[in-house]
């Protein structure tokens, strides 16, 4: 196994710090190896010198102290690494460096087993925002429950939201928890209350209102161009100056009305959706089978659309056939948000796309973005996409919704809350639990705007026996939603604040509520049950499927602990498997990447309007560069593909946006599939693709610094300090100066070279890569002594940059080894197979375990990736051999 690139330590780029040591008047003498310190160390680290702020002299050793513990791990890391001493002090013998690490490392080992033997690796935790979203619609089978966003940002460490450090619980959680719960089980109870027979029913274009009465001009006297929307008869325009109400055939000719459809030349802001099927409002949340009928069109330049010297041709149809495919994004839209549930390709000829099902909440309705047309605003907007032949447009005839789609699951929820006892509706003053519902008959609002729940109904479960039903029922609910066997007490404490309520005048329903309520904030539901030394099996099978599912465990996974089975390798082999291969997987895979990657930022920048307005809103580009990531972190999984995968690959996902943007040719389509990358591609691994670029830069600049820190600690696993207090470099804007030369004079700071000596080679390898992830030879900049590249963004209006300085990418590892380019950085560091594994490990450690790895952990991690190595380290192996670790099999 050979060195890392850097350091076999993941440890070892940590620079010692006056501030990271616990400083102490106790006598060296306690130090273990003070031999080895005062020959090879004191000449620097001494109360005198005190290089990096550190005095060894001073340093007392009390590992039962985390502070002083962590110092003298970074102080063994660097030693046992070989950066200290330095290389131009004389070096210690092989059997003095033998000695020393042999000295040292039981000492740390057995401090660190005494002060963690009380607690086990991992603190206790609650669940965090994502884990409670999903342990509730797993529970009440409700996918389409949406209660994340009403809870406080979960706080991280090590870099992730689990691990009890940084997972606080507040007056606001539980105020949040009880109004979260209440809100859910209403919802089941609407579901259950409001089961509108399945239909197929189709939405005319022209019925809708945003895409009518709104926005259609009626003055057809003028060109498309200038209009927001347009009725088109097939593919062609009534004559100028028709009227609108003449503009459709009526019942009298049904096959031809059949071809009426709207068109539109322009996309939608996503936060407000100008062009949405504001007819169609979902009965109740649940799922829909949706399908869109259109086609593209060709329009005429209007007076907003062409420049001076392109005239129109007055004999030429302002619409006729389409001349391109058009990819179009489906959203939802309600009041609380706005998701993409789908998308299509809209050819010339009119076809009808199948979304499939998709779930929907209730008073959603859907709205389809031709994604490559321009979001006009105001002032002035011109179309960057309209030549003097004229442009593209799109043209919708209806969309076709079939549901709600009903099985065993829809009313799951409510049989776990009141099992077979009717549901009736209570009038007057009598107490009841109120629910929303979308009114069916309530005539659409003023301008087509998507409302809120139009009728409240107050309702309650029917009791003969309201004694006898609670005790049943909370029992019942109490074995699912706790995680093991349920002590008596509990379900005595929570029956007996039912009765309370049902004392106090309250209903049956409402009174349930109130004990559900309390089980739902209660520790026995937030908080993970584990205890130290080995987890045993409820609290094994709560950990596996918190990793895998992010979500509580299911039926066979609670079947499997009951019995007593999970602890039998093939057994949880088995299992690990099931859970992997089920859909709910796909919620690791995203939580894992938001919080390693960061891709949970991806909208914390907004490209800059002034030198990158050709990204500027441009959604479709942010939405496919995510989902690469995702389907290329998945296809390591199912393919259990290597380690170096991470960093380079011959493949990647694309659509055909995204392959515009990489320069790849062939990709059509807004599909996502697997590519083939051309020979000798600077794509290919995480490092290079564009979400990673883009949650690297800013959105104006790019950082060597940013970036090179980032691929450290996130792709090959080092620890970088804080930086010390100096002045930070700013890229120059005006492209006159390259930050490469920036940081030459920034690193003639003693106290900043030894870190951007290790950060920047990889940051500058990646300054080929602009904020969006686009390849580029030159920086853009904004003075205005040079000749401007000009064009028309995605919101209508004129940009300018100019081209800067050249961009170099070459740069020089630690270890001496130079690099030219990306493609040379990423050879030299897949080569190193082991270190990219090493990191992949710990990731997945922390992430899984809600813990960090500590120093005792090593050997094991070790371990792991020895067992691994017969797969060349394949993610699906790393899984496994981490599950069947004693790091995860115990506290």
């Amino acid at each position: 196994m050979r060195d890392s690139i850097f350091h076999r330590s993941t440890n070892l780029l940590l620079l010692l710090s006056a501030t990271a040591f616990h400083h102490s008047p106790l006598a060296a003498a306690t130090v273990p190896a003070r031999a080895f310190f005062e020959q090879h160390c004191t000449d620097c680290h001494d109360a005198e010198t005190k290089r990096g702020g550190l005095d060894l002299t001073a340093l007392s050793f009390q590992p039962e102290n985390a502070g002083n513990f962590a110092s003298w791990v970074k102080v063994f890391d660097r030693v046992s690494a070989g950066e200290m001493p330095p290389k131009q002090k004389a070096r210690p013998t092989a059997a003095d460096l033998e000695k020393f690490l042999s000295t040292m490392q039981p000492v740390l080992l057995e401090a660190e087993q005494k002060r963690t033997a009380a607690q086990g690796r991992a603190k206790q935790r609650r669940l965090n925002g994502y884990e409670y979203e999903n342990a509730l619609r797993d529970l009440l089978s409700a996918p389409w429950l949406q209660v994340k966003g009403q809870f406080p940002d979960d706080g991280e460490a090590s870099r992730f939201n689990k691990l009890g450090d940084a997972l606080d619980v507040s007056h606001v959680h539980m105020a949040r928890y009880i109004s979260a719960a209440d809100y859910a089980m209403r919802e089941v109870l609407s579901v259950q209350w409001s089961q509108p027979p399945t239909s197929t029913k189709r939405y005319y274009a022209r019925d809708q209102r945003t895409l009518t009465t709104k926005t259609l001009q009626t003055d057809l006297s003028k060109p498309p161009g200038d209009r927001s929307t347009f009725l088109v008869l097939g593919t062609k325009a009534q004559p100028p100056g028709a009227k609108l109400k003449s503009l459709t055939v009526g019942d009298a000719d049904p096959v031809l009305r059949e071809e009426e459809a709207v068109g539109w030349i322009a996309s939608n802001y996503v936060t407000g959706f100008r062009y949405r099927w504001d007819g169609f409002r979902a009965p109740v949340a649940g799922r829909y089978r949706i399908r869109f009928s259109g086609s593209t069109v060709w329009v005429e330049p209007g007076k907003n659309s062409k420049t001076a010297e392109q005239k129109t041709d007055e004999k030429r149809e302002p619409i006729t056939v389409g001349r391109t495919q058009e990819p179009i994004t489906v959203y939802t839209r309600n009041a609380l948000m706005n998701r993409r549930v789908g998308g299509f390709d809209l050819t010339p000829e009119p076809a009808v796309h199948d979304l499939g099902e998709t779930w929907l909440l209730a008073n959603e309705t859907l709205v389809p973005d031709p994604s490559r047309f321009f979001r006009s605003r105001p002032p002035g907007w011109k179309n960057p996409l309209m030549t003097p032949e004229g442009g593209p447009g799109v043209a919708f005839r209806w969309m076709e919704v079939e549901g709600p789609l009903y099985d065993q699951t829809t009313t799951a929820g409510y049989k776990l809350l009141f099992g077979d006892l009717p549901l009736t509706q209570v009038e007057g003053s009598a107490p009841g639990v109120l629910i929303n519902l979308v009114d069916s008959k309530t005539s659409r609002p003023k301008g087509g705007e998507p409302a809120e729940p139009l009728s409240e109904v107050s309702v309650d479960v029917v009791s003969q026996d309201p004694g006898k039903d609670a005790d049943r029922l909370m029992r019942t609910f109490l074995a699912r939603a706790y995680r093991r066997p349920v002590a008596e007490n509990d379900v005595q404490r929570f029956l007996q604040l039912v009765a309370q309520r049902r004392a106090a005048g309250l209903s049956f329903a409402e009174s349930m509520f109130a004990g559900y309520t309390a089980v739902l904030a209660s520790p026995g539901f937030i908080f993970l049950d584990e205890k130290p030394g080995k987890l045993d099996d409820p609290a094994l099978a709560t950990r596996l499927a918190l990793f895998l599912w992010n979500s509580t465990p299911d039926k066979t996974l609670r079947t499997h602990a009951e019995r007593g089975e999970l602890h039998q390798p093939a057994v949880l082999r088995a299992e690990t498997e099931r859970l992997l291969a089920d859909a709910k997987s796909h919620r690791f895979q995203e939580a894992f990447l938001d919080y390693w990657l960061d891709l949970r930022k991806m909208e914390a920048s907004t490209p800059s309007t002034t030198l990158y307005n050709d990204y500027y809103l441009d959604d479709a580009l942010a939405e496919a560069a995510l989902a690469e990531t995702q389907l290329y972190f998945h296809e390591m999984i199912q393919r259990d593909l290597p380690a170096r995968c991470v960093v380079d690959s011959d493949f990647t996902f694309l659509n055909e946006r995204l392959a515009l943007h990489y320069g790849i040719p062939g990709v059509q389509g807004i599909a996502m599939r697997r590519v083939a990358l051309p020979p000798d591609s600077p794509r290919g691994g995480l490092m290079t693709q564009a979400s990673v670029l883009k949650v690297t830069a800013n959105g104006t600049t790019t950082s060597p610094v940013l970036r090179g820190k980032w691929i450290l600690e996130r792709i090959l696993g080092f620890e970088i300090p804080p930086p010390p207090p100096v002045a930070a470099v700013e890229p120059d804007i005006r492209g006159a100066v390259t930050i490469r030369q920036q940081l030459e004079k920034h690193r003639d700071n003693e106290s900043c070279a030894a870190c951007h000596r290790k950060m920047d080679p990889p940051g500058f390898a990646l300054e080929s890569f602009d904020v969006m992830g686009a390849w580029r030879d030159r920086y853009r900049g904004v003075a205005d002594n040079k000749p401007a590249v000009k064009g028309i963004g995605k919101n209508g209006h004129a940009f300018e940059f100019h081209y800067g300085l050249p961009v170099d990418s070459a740069g020089e590892l630690p270890d001496g080894r130079p690099f030219k380019d990306i493609r040379d950085f990423k050879r030299l560091v897949r080569a190193d197979e082991v270190s990219l594994a090493r990191n992949l490990a710990r990731q997945l450690t922390v992430y899984a375990t809600g813990a960090p790895v500590r120093f005792g952990d090593r050997a094991e991690i070790e371990n792991i990736l020895q067992r691994a190595s017969v797969s060349h380290y394949g993610l699906r192996t790393l899984i496994h051999e981490l599950i069947q670790s004693p790091l995860f099999l115990n506290k």
